[in-house]
Formats: C-alpha cells, structure tokens, sequence
C-alpha cells in the first residue's frame, strides 16, 4: 500500500480538517508514491525509536514531529536530528493529533481506561460517578498508575467527572463538572480551578495519551491494516522518595 492510500485512510478515520488551528497534524515527512512495507504506531517519535525502525516504514505518532515554525535543519538540534535520520532510512510519518483526540482518544481512554461511557463534545468527555473526592483520586491514580498525583480539591464529593487527555488547562473555563481530569496542569490554572469551584486531578500528559496506539490499531483492524505498538522511553521521571 502506498503512503498517499494509508494518508487517505486516515483522513477518512479522524479528518484532518477537524485540527485545531494551531496544529500540524498530517504528513509530516515521506513520499506519497513510496509503498509502505510496515506501520508503526507510537505518541512520539525519539531517536531510539527511529533508529530500530526498519527502512521503508511508516511511523504515526499521536503528536507531530514538525511543530510551530520551523525556520531552519540545524543537524544537532531537535527537530532536525530526527528528521535527517528518518530520511536518511527512507522512515515516513504521519501524525494524528488534535483531529484524533476529539474523534476517538478522549473517548477511548474514557471506555478502555476507566471503564465508563461518556458523552463528549469537542475536547472534553462526561460521565456520572457519584463518590467523595478522596474516593475519586484513588479511582483515578489506580486507573492511569500514578504514584504521585497533583490536585486540586475545591469540593467534597463528585457527582459529574470531564475528561480531556493531554494538556486542558485551557479548557478549565468551559468545563460543566465537580472534577476534571486533564494532564500538564499549570499554577495559574490551578488558582483559577480553585476559585471558580472545580477539583482537578492532573492524569499526566504521557500516562492520559499512551493510548494512541491501542485507539488507532483498532480502527486500522477494522479495515484489515497491520500496524504495530511501538514504544519510547516516558521523557518525565518522578522522584517520589523523601530527599529531606
């Protein structure tokens, strides 16, 4: 299969068009007549991936390698690093970002991770679970395996729970629940959660989007395309022992 035959597969999954403004999701390096001899699935492309890749393939990651204004391909410096070595091995990629995350993440780490049904519009995913908050923050930190989960806690107990995987913080003043679970929550918008009123538990950006593979094999499945889960080294570490 030729990579322009898999683009437009993936376009018919998850619309391109449906990326926010500001995105880059797409093609992000290849040649649309090459044919395609293995697709690999994975949130991000690092260089220990690219390199154990086989000539010839095709990598879609969750977010796009190419990303903002790209004015120069300094040879040592990131982006470039990358992109040279996947030319060099004749490596494609595609990446699934914010059209992806609207169409199917949310609600599939929603269904798969939580093991709830939701409703979602847009970016932000609902369900009803009725608890404590504390009650809520184990669920929660069991879930998505965090060890030490950041919060915020402006209420009690939760009755209606948003969910929005990645990085929400933006999206704190359109959220109609007691708690919403997002990832890279910032101090600002944890002082803004807590004066309007809404509990926050921080999922983590890598821990809440891991899932892009499993989401998108699925759909792959269902028009009889192999791809494999490839996997990258999580670039944050938590040092949760007492140093003092």
């Amino acid at each position: 299969m030729k990579l322009k035959d898999i683009l437009k597969i993936l376009d018919e999954i998850s619309p391109f068009e449906l990326q926010e403004k500001w995105d880059n999701s797409g093609l992000q390096v290849g040649n649309l007549e090459k044919k395609i001899k293995d697709i690999y699935l994975c949130i991000d492309v690092d260089e220990g991936l690219v390199e154990s890749l086989p000539e010839g393939s095709l990598i879609i990651t969750h977010h796009p390698l190419i990303f903002g204004k790209l004015t120069s391909l300094e040879y040592s410096s990131y982006p470039a690093k990358l992109l040279v070595k996947m030319i060099k091995k004749d490596i494609a990629h595609i990446a699934m970002h914010t059209n992806f995350d609207k169409t199917h993440l949310n609600s599939y780490v929603a269904q798969k991770v939580l093991g709830v049904e939701p409703e979602c519009e847009d970016f932000i995913c609902y369900f009803d679970k009725e608890c404590t908050f504390d009650d809520a923050l184990k669920w929660v930190s069991k879930k998505f395996h965090l060890t030490c989960p950041r919060y915020v806690q402006a209420s009690e107990r939760v009755s209606r729970i948003a969910l929005t995987t990645g990085s929400g913080g933006s999206l704190i003043d359109f959220v109609k629940a007691d708690l919403f679970l997002t990832g890279d929550l910032k101090y600002h918008d944890a002082m803004k959660a807590q004066e309007i009123g809404l509990s926050v538990i921080d999922i983590g950006h890598f821990e809440s989007e891991c899932y892009f593979g499993e989401a998108l094999q699925e759909q792959l499945k269902k028009r009889a395309i192999k791809a494999i889960i490839a996997s990258i080294k999580k670039p944050l570490k938590v040092w949760n022992e007492t140093i003092y």
